[in-house]
């Protein structure tokens, strides 16, 4: 498969993503965001796109603010990150975070990343972000020393999501910004094979792991990583992601297992949850594993034909379902 052939399929999940959403985010231009004053309440849900300098580099995120939002109380920060080829305007259409935000009051960043893909720890020469060893680990953790001054953020409720590379980047998030980022919640990516050996987060983290059985792109075995047989790095299994956080937080014994209702016939998929709790410092590692998913975010958009990524479950939403795990989580001090 060739690089043009690739970039017309990734421009068509942009396409599908923003069919999605009959009333797009039209993010202003890049400068300095519109802020809610001390004590002041906004009329409405608030859009704005930012940057920052880290590393010689101009970086730039989207960020939502609830229509709650004021800046007498202080707020969890939910970051998520799109997937490789994507962009930040990808993923509200995909996962609907924003309009959970406004309902449950918390503010949601969505960062770009290098050349539409994040230095995840792969280390896969085809990806530009990760030939160059791109610093999206100081790029997070400057962007969050950034909010935290511009904006009332809770710092025991940090969170970290994404999908695929996005996922991956998330799992590495956890654990070398440990000491910023309360829990994560990867879907459809596992730790990179180059790093599981190395990487030792700082404290416990609570983390929720999605993935389904029949991933095209990221194997739900572990091996390659690939798109249409371009192979983009390696990663462990899912087993061994769960076997990696269970083990970095001190977890106790077998996991409490459930059978998650079937509630859509025409669904194929089902869900399997694999829960550790009485971890170190009162975290958890939970698995949702979606038997028969594929490369998808679960009750989100099917943006790609099944034929390229496989089923979407429609048993649970994964968004609403990581916020419920992300609020029972917060950081202990």
């Amino acid at each position: 498969m060739n690089c043009k052939l690739l970039t017309i399929l990734l421009l068509l999940v942009s396409m599908a993503a923003c069919a999605a959403n009959n009333s797009p985010v039209e993010p202003k231009t890049p400068g300095k965001p519109v802020i809610v004053t001390d004590n002041q309440t906004a009329a409405s849900s608030q859009n704005y796109t930012d940057s920052i300098l880290v590393n010689g580099l101009q970086r730039s995120y989207l960020i939502h603010l609830p229509a709650s939002y004021d800046k007498s109380r202080q707020w969890p920060l939910v970051i998520i990150l799109h997937g490789g080829g994507g962009e930040a305007w990808n993923m509200n259409p995909l996962t609907g975070f924003n309009a959970l935000a406004d309902k449950e009051g918390f503010i949601v960043i969505y960062p770009d990343a290098y050349e539409h893909n994040w230095n995840d720890g792969r280390g896969a020469p085809s990806i530009k972000s990760q030939a160059q060893n791109i610093d999206d680990v100081s790029f997070i953790s400057a962007l969050i020393i950034r909010l935290e001054q511009d904006l009332s953020i809770d710092k025991k409720m940090i969170y970290a999501t994404g999908i695929s590379n996005g996922a991956i980047m998330s799992n590495r998030l956890g654990c070398e910004l440990s000491d910023k980022i309360a829990a994560i919640a990867p879907v459809a990516g596992n730790i990179p094979e180059k790093t599981a050996s190395t990487w030792s987060p700082s404290r416990a983290v609570s983390v929720l792991i999605i993935n389904g059985t029949e991933d095209p792109l990221v194997p739900y075995n572990g091996g390659d990583v690939s798109f249409l047989s371009i192979k983009r790095g390696t990663v462990i299994s899912v087993a061994d992601t769960v076997k990696f956080w269970v083990t970095r937080d001190g977890c106790p014994g077998a996991p409490q297992m459930e059978q998650l209702p079937h509630i859509n016939p025409a669904d194929p998929t089902s869900t399997t949850v694999e829960k550790y709790t009485g971890c170190r410092d009162g975290t958890e590692v939970v698995l949702y594993r979606v038997n028969g998913g594929g490369h998808t975010w679960p009750g989100g958009l099917q943006y790609m034909s099944e034929r390229f990524i496989g089923k979407t479950s429609r048993d649970f939403s994964a968004t609403e379902t990581i916020w419920q795990f992300f609020k029972l989580h917060p950081m202990k001090q």
